[in-house]
């Protein structure tokens, strides 16, 4: 089985493929590229959940196969205990801003009376990842506009109590999988702490340089884990 990962810009791909050595091969989908290495399939959708989704969706339909997984993956924020330089991956992948903003606070789209705001990669994969690459679990919030401030940093820790990380596009990767029955993993590398912005302080090459190391780590691991879940459908 192949396993689609997306991430938001072509830096981020290019450290996934890097795990692999050699040139990867390229083909075409609908407004990107798939760059296939190892197990995976890599594409570069764009950054936020809208392009995410977009190109998550454009990628499942072009596949000449189905795929058995789908990760997004790339860089982020950092909330403690997550550190610049190490890795999370999801528990759940949390839509932090999608709902109505009140009188009294940010109501949830699922406080609205619709939609959801979470979505359950495998419990399972989960610890495995977790076990093979030193990534701290936990939730992962994504969101359309990055925390900038100590207010929001609060406001976020306080409705979504252990989150590990923020980025832009799990999400979005998450629903494109979800509509048509595949897994959905998040692993990120963290390059900044979430609050007060000061891109000075980001180290963007040092948590490339953990994905790439991430994915080396994470191959046996899910090609394992999908040749599992393929019997145990074929049973069902």
């Amino acid at each position: 089985m192949r396993v689609l990962v997306v991430t938001a810009v072509p830096a981020e791909r290019d450290a996934v493929t890097r795990a692999f050595g050699g040139p990867a091969q390229i083909r075409e989908v609908p407004g990107a590229e798939v760059h296939s290495a190892g197990p995976f399939d890599v594409l570069a959708g764009g950054v936020g959940p809208a392009a995410a989704a977009a190109a998550a969706a454009f990628a499942l339909a072009a596949a000449p196969e189905p795929y058995g997984l789908v990760v997004s993956a790339g860089i982020g924020g950092g909330f403690a205990p997550a550190p610049v330089g190490s890795l999370v991956v999801a528990t759940g992948i949390v839509a932090a801003d999608l709902g109505a903003e009140t009188p009294d606070g940010f109501v949830p789209v699922t406080g609205l009376g619709f939609g959801r705001d979470v979505l359950l990669p495998p419990d399972t994969l989960v610890r495995e990842v977790a076990a093979a690459t030193g990534a701290v679990a936990g939730p992962v919030l994504t969101v359309s506009t990055v925390t900038g401030s100590a207010a929001r940093t609060a406001a976020l820790l306080a409705a979504h109590p252990g989150a590990v990380a923020e980025a832009m596009e799990g999400f979005g990767v998450a629903e494109a999988a979800d509509r048509v029955g595949v897994p959905v993993l998040e692993l990120r590398a963290v390059s900044n702490t979430v609050g007060p912005r000061d891109r000075d302080a980001w180290r963007i090459g040092e948590a490339l340089a953990a994905l790439t190391g991430a994915f080396g780590k994470l191959a046996p691991v899910v090609e394992g884990w999908t040749h599992h879940d393929r019997r145990d459908r074929n049973r069902d």
